[in-house]
């Protein structure tokens, strides 16, 4: 396949693969961060953040079973080959969430609400690639790498499961594995949310999305003929990078992050076909444009510090672990529920 394809054709079907399954359960399954803390806060239902909850025990006990058959290398995992650190995780986290609030939604979700029509999205999209692609390697990188400076991680791997295994003697796989089956019989102990197949199945369906990404990258470090990073699925940096792809397609290679974004927005696109909802939406009030570009803006700066977004963190770096994705994951709900509360209150407040 490699020989036929070239390696970055080869890495960007992968990513396209697990991307169509996310674009997927986002539009079929309402599979979407944001909406989750809605309606924990506001909606008293949790059934969404079950959703989430599952997908994590899935993808964690996938990941962990694949490490433990020897398919792939966790401990070169992106997420874990970088130093743990407070700092860049909470800080960017609540940035990030609080910008998914202003704008009302995620990356993740803007391209998934592209895919059924929303051109409001569209803008949601550009900024957040734009503004990160500023933070990582353009005029505000400098004060990134100051404020926020990056070590690799020299010694053990900063992960929840190795962590656990140099304290106990066990097997970081089985380990892995037991904390999966732990969450994901937590999550599916409410039974009302149990009996919900549509909602229980979407939900293995994005823990699955974020396995797959793991075996992809971990075949393509194998087998493939140039370097790969043991990576997952994320929706930030990979957005400004496929503008960038758009753009200079011809001097800029594939990858498994431009595949990976493609591919939420064609399944996201075949989701609202097939469910009779797509249809063209524009932004009617320059007032709720503007706070969404601000909120794009944000999200793209908050994930590259943090490095990561709801999914790139709250799925793939919890997948196998890491430190930071938990810490990253709670700051972003905790940003998230900020800046819903000031929005709810500011229009009880100042009806308009």
């Amino acid at each position: 396949m490699i020989e036929l394809l070239g390696q970055p054709l080869t890495a960007a079907l992968l990513g396209g693969l697990g991307g169509v399954l996310l674009g997927l359960a986002a539009r079929l399954g309402r599979f979407c961060t944001l909406g989750a803390i809605e309606d924990m806060l506001y909606g008293g239902s949790s059934h969404r953040m079950r959703m989430w909850g599952l997908a994590i025990g899935v993808a964690i006990v996938g990941s962990f079973t694949l490490g433990g058959f020897g398919l792939i290398n966790i401990d070169r995992a992106f997420h874990l080959t970088i130093a743990f650190s407070w700092a860049p995780a909470i800080f960017g986290g609540l940035i990030f969430g609080y910008g998914m609030a202003l704008a009302g939604t995620c990356g993740f979700g803007a391209l998934a609400r592209l895919g059924g029509g929303d051109l409001r999205a569209f803008v949601i999209v550009l900024v957040m690639g734009l503004a990160a692609f500023a933070v990582l390697s353009g005029p505000l990188a400098p004060a990134r790498v100051f404020l926020f400076p990056r070590q690799m991680n020299v010694g053990p791997p900063d992960g929840i499961a190795h962590a656990l295994s140099a304290l106990t003697g066990g097997s970081v796989a089985m380990i892995g594995v037991a904390l999966g089956l732990v969450i994901c019989a937590f999550m599916l102990s409410a039974r009302a949310f149990r009996r919900d197949f549509r909602m229980v199945f979407w939900s293995v369906i994005a823990g699955l999305a974020i396995v797959s990404g793991w075996a992809g990258t971990a075949w393509l470090a194998q087998t493939g003929f140039g370097a790969q990073t043991l990576m997952s699925h994320s929706y930030a940096a990979p957005v400004g990078e496929t503008l960038l792809y758009a753009m200079q397609g011809s001097v800029r290679p594939l990858s498994f992050g431009i595949g990976s974004v493609s591919g939420v927005w064609v399944g996201a696109f075949l989701g609202s076909l097939w469910q009779g909802h797509f249809r063209w939406e524009a932004c009617e009030d320059p007032r709720e444009l503007r706070r969404q570009i601000f909120g794009a803006g944000l999200m793209g700066a908050g994930a590259v510090i943090a490095m990561g977004c709801t999914i790139g963190q709250g799925l793939s770096a919890i997948s196998v672990l890491a430190f930071s994705g938990p810490i990253t994951l709670a700051s972003i709900i905790a940003g998230a529920a900020i800046g819903l509360r000031q929005l709810i209150v500011g229009f009880r407040s100042n009806p308009v």
